[in-house]
């Protein structure tokens, strides 16, 4: 058979608007085969299935239906009453006219991060929404535990006009909000750059090596002014590496032993490989370390500083150019385009000023634990001490999590440490 040539599709046409439809509402304990009774009671009335929405919560079972109506809509009503009554639920069935209405313009996912998540932080969440004018259309849960992160689909205004509202609200709540817009580009996102000291790596690398050179508070002092963007990057590196002078490479080594994952962070990497995902380390670090962090972690690429050693002592120098803020960005796109995606495509992490080009050229940025001037400038900001929360910005639930790491012979701590 001839291949058909490819006709563009146009919009949707709309459903009619007189149709006349029923709304089926069961309630009650939830059990095996519940719905299939349902639907085996509307089958006998040869009703067309226009929408449906199922969730439970605490073995309580919600299950909304939108079906053509029969004429002899009251006899299906009748039936559908029996049939809870015989599984001990409740029922309202309301005959009305047409299908849901469309969904406004403006179509945004705004996930919410607590640890806890109050009912007042919800509350002041919803009303921001409302007073833009926008719905929520619907509300999943991500996680539960160690934080409790939900989804809210909302629609009817801009999601640059909502994430502005919304940060607003976040930090007077004390609650993490990243809105991001409703579109194919979430489930595209495939590939994923992040810093690493600080973000995959609990601490300073630097301020490691320094601790054993015995220069930590000069060299932390410097670190700390430069992270702020106070100083410029790559002339405080030079100033820092020189305080290292003469320690011994094996120092190296030492620290790379002494290296804390931040929770979440294996799983975050594996989980997210076994769903075909890149991810690559940029680091304003050393080369030393993040090379054989790639590799124990499965990592794809690495960029960071190499330190010059000479007679197996550190000279205080780097060699090369230095990895700053601009270097990292240009890394980004350099490991999107050998990949193969668009930098849209593209998630960034990370927590200091150098990284904040590498965050805006990402399609998705977002400022792990980060200092008040990246939060600032970032799309999304993540305060959580878990890395793994970062799934449930992509669409990924917890149990998701659990259950593919289950089916890979891996067991996911609660917290992973």
């Amino acid at each position: 058979m001839p291949e058909q040539p490819d006709v563009p599709a146009g919009p949707a046409p709309e459903p009619p608007g007189g149709e006349r439809t029923l709304l089926v509402t069961l309630t009650g304990r939830d059990r095996p085969g519940v719905t299939s009774l349902v639907f085996d009671t509307l089958a006998a009335f040869s009703v067309e299935v226009l929408d449906i929405e199922q969730i439970v919560l605490r073995r309580r079972l919600v299950l909304g239906l939108l079906v053509s109506s029969p004429r002899q809509w009251q006899a299906l009503r009748n039936a559908l009453e029996q049939v809870a009554a015989d599984l001990d639920m409740t029922v309202e069935v309301v005959q009305g006219s047409g299908d849901n209405r469309p969904r406004p313009e403006g179509r945004s996912h705004v996930t919410v991060l607590g640890s806890p998540l109050r009912a007042a932080a919800v509350a002041a969440i919803a009303g921001r929404v409302a007073d833009t004018g926008a719905n929520i259309d619907r509300i999943e849960r991500m996680a539960r535990y160690p934080i409790t992160a939900i989804d809210l689909h909302v629609s009817g205004t801009d999601p640059d006009q909502l994430r502005d509202l919304l940060a607003r609200e976040a930090a007077v709540q004390g609650v993490d909000i990243a809105v991001q817009p409703a579109s194919l580009l979430r489930r595209g996102m495939r590939l994923i750059v992040m810093d690493v000291d600080s973000t995959l790596v609990q601490g300073e690398v630097i301020e490691m090596l320094a601790a054993k050179a015995g220069c930590e508070e000069e060299v932390a002092r410097v670190t700390e002014e430069a992270m702020r963007g106070e100083l410029d990057f790559a002339e405080s590196l030079r100033s820092r590496v020189a305080l290292l002078e003469g320690l011994e490479a094996t120092a190296l080594d030492e620290v790379y032993d002494e290296l804390q994952l931040t929770p979440g962070a294996r799983t975050t990497v594996r989980v997210l490989k076994r769903l075909g995902y890149r991810f690559a380390i940029v680091s304003g670090g050393f080369s030393q370390l993040t090379d054989r962090l790639a590799a124990d972690l499965g990592i794809d690429f690495a960029v960071a500083n190499e330190l010059e050693v000479l007679d197996g002592r550190l000279t205080g120098r780097v060699v090369g150019p230095v990895v700053d803020r601009a270097g990292k960005a240009d890394a980004l796109r350099r490991f999107a385009a050998e990949v193969g995606v668009p930098v849209t495509s593209t998630v960034a992490i990370g927590d200091g000023a150098n990284d904040l080009d590498m965050l805006n050229a990402a399609g998705l940025g977002i400022a792990f634990n980060a200092k008040p001037v990246v939060q600032e400038a970032a799309q999304t900001s993540v305060n959580v001490p878990y890395m793994d929360a970062v799934l449930y910005l992509l669409g990924i639930t917890r149990e998701e999590v659990v259950a593919a790491d289950a089916e890979a012979g891996f067991t996911t701590p609660e917290p992973e440490v």
